[in-house]
């Protein structure tokens, strides 16, 4: 008689142990869900703010909408005269050029060429100054913007009227400089810089972050999982431990 009830106590126990265990391995696995959710939420989210950045570091803008000095653009040259300013330490000509506009406007501006290169640019500068009739194919340049120094400005202000007609010229004074001409000349002669972006940095490293905190969720290695799995099986079995003691106190 007393075996049974010892075999009878223990199933009881077993019987009540199974609920726990269920109920914690369901919280468990609601907790990582909601986990892997949030992980893949901000993988999407750096993903996105990484693919734009990488695109705006790598894009190269027209001339027109340059904003700072740090810009990778170019110009499409129709028209070039020769040099008006030349740095002979580093071989540097600064020349006049015109690019038209798709709506047939024409915009004069200044360019730096190393002129070693002087050839590349030959035929557009013959036919700009009638040494032929041979309409060159335009020429796109790229580089970085230079802010135009007073030395250069004052050069261009003098030598423009050797360069743009008659019929199409302005009065270019020191007050009117970056109306017509911008503030600033394409240097040609620096090639494409692949700077170190800190915040693509943070960002991509962050992905990497996420992406393996994620995998660890997936495979239960997930410290956070577990942190939050084991605070709530500390609460479950405080709980089911006073909910016994006010059933003892009752009885």
């Amino acid at each position: 008689m007393d075996d049974k009830k010892v075999v009878k106590i223990k199933t009881q126990k077993l019987q009540r142990r199974k609920p726990i265990k269920k109920e914690i391995d369901e919280t468990r696995f609601a907790i990582k869900m909601f986990m892997c959710l949030v992980y893949l939420m901000i993988i999407t989210i750096l993903f996105v703010c990484s693919y734009r950045i990488f695109e705006e570091k790598k894009e190269v803008v027209p001339w027109s909408d340059v904003e700072t000095v740090e810009d990778y653009t170019y110009i499409t040259i129709n028209k070039m005269s020769e040099k008006f300013a030349y740095y002979q330490d580093t071989n540097v000509g600064i020349h006049f050029v015109i690019e038209k506009e798709s709506t047939g406007l024409w915009h004069t501006y200044l360019i730096a060429i190393n002129e070693n290169d002087y050839n590349k640019y030959k035929a557009i500068i013959d036919y700009t100054y009638e040494r032929t009739t041979t309409i060159p194919k335009p020429i796109k340049v790229y580089g970085y913007p230079v802010i135009t120094n007073d030395e250069i400005k004052n050069l261009a202000i003098k030598n423009i009227k050797n360069f743009v007609p008659a019929e199409n010229e302005v009065q270019i004074t020191n007050e009117n400089y970056d109306t017509y001409l911008t503030n600033s000349y394409l240097d040609t002669t620096r090639s494409k810089e692949n700077r170190f972006n800190i915040i693509l940095f943070i960002s991509l490293l962050l992905l990497l972050i996420v992406i393996v905190l994620l995998i660890a969720t997936i495979f239960n290695k997930d410290k956070i999982v577990d942190n939050i799995d084991e605070k709530l099986e500390e609460d479950i079995k405080v709980t089911k431990k006073i909910f016994k003691k006010n059933r003892k106190s009752r009885k």
